[in-house]
């Protein structure tokens, strides 16, 4: 505490000085309207910066819980979305909120992801304890990402569309011609669709989508755009190259499909084996 008078004794002058230059700026600003006013302004220009750099930084550290929020509210939409019947020829409507369809959408997020080798898989953050089996498809809101090959109670292992052993049914967008959906193994932003006959009207820059003829994808979900396709020897048959919406080396989140009436329609497929 003596050192507090010490100082105060010592500084009195400058203290008093202060003092006073400080009641006189108040005064100064009090009495005269345009001072009053670019002070305002100076103070509010101040404080806004700081609570907008507070904010930034703030809104950074709730990024994870935004995007969280963000996905369930996306999957919602998409649940109810994706089991909506075609009715570009059907004239009647139909509520898309209490419609049952037999497609469920589950979120997940990436935990590993290769996309260097020439088979390469995914790793999600979920399992069978959330639902997520064997056979469900993978999507991003950008288009397709694999199919769920194996899982544990909290991890699900995904065989990217960027391996040998992928191959989903696919179609031209503008027409019902369809093919199967590989990768040859070189670019992890190209992959190939085969099988589309001669006779399809395959165009550069037209887009290609999941044919929903198998109990995985349903149809329309995006997958890219034609770059470049070739016929095969016999001329029968394209080999189409396709952009891929999805940046496969860059994903973070994912939604897993389920089909509902997947082993339903499995047990009649086998009775009628």
């Amino acid at each position: 505490m003596q050192q507090i008078f010490n100082f105060l004794i010592r500084n009195k002058n400058n203290i008093l000085f202060l003092l006073l230059f400080g009641v006189s700026i108040f005064f100064t600003i009090q009495s005269h309207s345009f001072h009053k006013s670019k002070f305002i302004s100076s103070a509010n220009f101040i404080t806004g910066g700081i609570y907008k750099k507070a904010n930034s930084i703030q809104s950074y550290f709730y990024l994870e819980e935004y995007n969280k929020r963000l996905l369930e509210e996306n999957n919602l939409l998409r649940n109810k979305l994706s089991n909506v019947p075609d009715t570009l020829f059907n004239d009647t409507f139909i509520d898309s909120t209490v419609y049952e369809g037999i497609y469920e959408f589950r979120t997940a997020r990436v935990i590993n992801n290769n996309y260097a080798k020439v088979d390469n898989y995914i790793t999600l953050d979920k399992g069978r304890k959330d639902h997520i089996l064997p056979e469900s498809g993978v999507v991003t809101s950008q288009g397709i990402v694999g199919i769920i090959d194996n899982a544990t109670k909290n991890y699900a292992r995904v065989i990217s569309i960027l391996n040998s052993d992928s191959k989903i049914n696919a179609q031209l967008k503008k027409t019902n011609h369809f093919g199967s959906l590989v990768w040859n193994g070189k670019d992890p932003n190209v992959v190939q669709l085969t099988d589309v006959p001669r006779l399809a009207p395959v165009k550069k820059g037209d887009t290609i989508i999941t044919g929903g003829k198998s109990l995985i994808f349903p149809r329309g979900i995006p997958i890219g755009n034609i770059i470049g396709f070739e016929l095969d020897e016999n001329g029968s048959y394209y080999t189409i190259d396709i952009q891929l919406f999805n940046d496969m080396t860059n994903i973070g989140h994912v939604y897993v499909i389920v089909n509902k009436d997947r082993k339903e329609i499995r047990e009649l497929e086998e009775i009628d084996d």
